[in-house]
Order: structure tokens, then C-alpha cells, then sequence
């Protein structure tokens, strides 16, 4: 039924990702469909449909967004409540939650040796982090509004938020084969690598992201790793909650979701992209992941690569995505 996007899909592998694991929803029915290598270094290893892959910034949606969502649905939080209404040290009172659910916070990100702070450090550095007096005014895209959201939760839930994410998505919804880092040894075959390092270390189940990867436990914006069918079980539990009343999503939770919380060129809903004529939610990861969910046509689309391995080519990579998507919504309309 996706032929052109499969053909777009594999068209440029392993060139642009060694390999993936992509799998099309379709009211009630699935197609899934595996491609090219998990591993290129320091071995070559088959792709397979049980691999588990870095998700990079789907953990936002999977993990930050819900529990944030789930929290406000049931009357903890506010939209409207300022981040530093919670987190006091936090000293920009312009700035609300909403505005970091958006990406409209419009805070300066740059951090001096970011990448050489303890999680201590880091963690004071991104609190000193102020908006440019423009808050709710326009989408600019970053890992700092969902960096900031985690300390939030864990001033709510008074636990790390690996703990959070584990105790109120991944436990409930069944995500048996998703978590995070440190993994044991046993688990480690089944983790497909990302980017070889300057000193010749291939990462394999350490998360990419060099700032999550400092924060550890304590990082809201990067750190799930999952698999197909877990972010499959996920994404059910949208098409459940838009259908009927759901234990887990509530329907005003839907209802949100459905609304666009920005203006202009890019509509953004709380946490996700809203794209394509039926407006489908829609978030990617910077490893080489994304999904598009279409919350009334009950369709969504998966795609896990781990196009970082063991080189990142991020240009090459973001074009092919956006021509894979846009095929994507030509055919899923049909």
C-alpha cells in the first residue's frame, strides 16, 4: 500500500542509514517491514524487528509530554502556571509551561563547555537559562524547554525521572523491551549502535545525546530506548483514547492534542508537530528516528534507523526524511 515510500526508503541505504525498522498502522491492521544492518562497526549485524534503538528526542513526546499531560488532565499542573511557579530557582518568571510544551520559549541556549560539566553544572547552567522577552510569540525548536520540563517533574514527583517515565508510561502502557541506560550485559546484543566517537568507540546503549547523556536520570529531552513494537503499543493507546474513552488518555487529553497551541507557518500542538491536511502529530529523533500519527484516520507511521552509524550525515539524512514523509502523506491519504 506505501510502495513509493518503501522505494523512497530504501533508495538511499545504507548511504544515508545502514538500516531500519519501519512499520505502517492502519486502523487495526499493520504492515512492518525490516531493512539493511543494525551494526556496520566493528561488526556487520542483520536488522531484525526485536532490535532496540536509541530514540533520541522521542522520548519528548513518548515520555515528557504524557506524564506533563496526565499531570495537567488531572488537575496538578497548569499551562498557564510559570516554570519558576515550581522550580523557584529558576529566575525568568515570563516563562510557562505551555511555552516549553511549544518550543515558543524563546530562551537563549548556549551554555560555555557544555559538554564538559558534571550533571550538577549542567543542570545549574540550564536554571540561569532566560527567554528573550518574546515567550508564546514564535516556534523555535530545541532540547532546553524539555530539559527544564524534566526538573519540573522531578520537583512534582520528588523521584529521578527515569522513575517517573518508567512508574507512569512505560510500566502501564506494557513497554516491556523500552528503558534506560546503564543496560546489562545481556540486554547489549540487542541495542543497535549509534555514532563512532573521536577516540574510535562506536556508542551502544549509551544515549547519543551528549547532553542527556551527562544529566543521566535526569534528562527530559533525550534516553528512551525502544522498539518497534513497544512505540507500536504507544501510539495504540493514542488511536484507543481518540476512539473511545481510555484509562490512560483521557479525552480532553485528545482533544488537546488535536488543537493547535501555535500560529503561522508551523502549527505545534502540545509537545508534537502538527503536519499534512488531517494535521497528523508528528516528532522526529535526531538518531534517526520518527512517527506520524493520524489521531481521527487511526494511521500512523514508525521509522527507527540509526542513521548516525557509524558516521553522522545529517543534511543528507533530513532530506531523504522530509521526501520520505511527504510520500508518506501522499499515500496514506488514498
Amino acid at each position: 500500500m506505501y510502495a513509493n515510500t518503501l522505494k523512497l526508503i530504501e533508495k538511499n541505504m545504507p548511504q544515508v542509514y545502514p538500516g531500519a525498522v519501519v512499520r505502517f498502522l492502519r486502523k487495526g491492521t499493520q504492515e512492518t517491514y525490516v531493512f539493511g544492518h543494525a551494526s556496520m562497526l566493528p561488526t556487520e549485524e542483520k536488522m531484525t524487528v526485536t532490535h532496540v534503538f536509541d530514540t533520541a528526542s522521542l522520548t519528548k513526546v513518548i515520555c515528557t509530554t504524557t506524564v506533563l499531560l496526565k499531570c495537567w488532565d488531572q488537575g496538578m499542573i497548569d499551562m498557564d502556571d510559570s516554570l519558576q511557579y515550581w522550580l523557584p530557582e529558576y529566575k525568568d518568571a515570563s516563562v510557562k509551561i505551555k511555552h516549553l510544551l511549544t518550543h515558543t520559549a524563546a530562551i537563549h541556549t548556549w551554555i560555555p563547555h557544555r559538554d564538559q560539566l558534571s550533571a550538577e553544572e549542567l543542570k545549574a547552567a540550564y536554571l540561569t537559562l532566560a527567554s528573550d522577552g518574546s515567550a508564546g510569540q514564535r516556534v523555535h525548536y530545541t532540547d532546553t524547554g524539555f530539559i527544564l520540563l524534566g526538573f519540573l517533574l522531578e520537583k512534582l514527583f520528588q523521584k529521578p525521572l527515569t522513575e517517573i517515565f518508567c512508574a507512569q508510561v512505560l510500566v502501564p502502557l506494557g513497554m516491556t523491551n523500552s528503558g534506560f541506560p546503564p543496560f546489562s550485559k545481556a540486554q547489549s546484543p540487542m541495542i543497535v549502535p549509534t555514532q563512532q566517537q573521536a577516540n574510535g568507540q562506536v556508542l551502544r546503549g549509551v544515549t547519543h545525546d551528549p547532553k542527556a547523556r551527562i544529566l543521566g536520570p535526569h534528562a527530559g529531552n533525550a534516553g528512551l530506548f525502544s522498539t518497534v513494537d513497544d512505540v507500536t503499543a504507544f501510539v495504540q493507546t493514542l488511536f484507543e483514547a481518540a476512539s473511545h474513552e481510555s484509562p490512560f488518555f483521557s479525552k480532553r487529553i485528545i482533544e488537546a492534542l488535536k488543537q493547535p497551541q501555535t500560529t503561522g507557518d508551523r502549527l505545534r500542538t502540545y509537545g508534537w508537530d502538527l503536519i499534512g491536511p488531517t494535521q497528523q502529530l508528528f516528532h522526529t529523533g535526531y538518531t534517526g528516528t520518527f512517527m506520524l500519527v493520524d489521531l481521527k484516520e487511526q494511521q500512523a507511521f514508525i521509522f527507527l534507523s540509526n542513521r548516525v552509524h557509524p558516521q553522522d550525515h545529517r543534511a543528507a539524512y533530513i532530506t531523504h526524511r522530509d521526501e520520505i514523509v511527504a510520500s508518506y502523506l501522499k499515500e496514506s491519504q488514498t
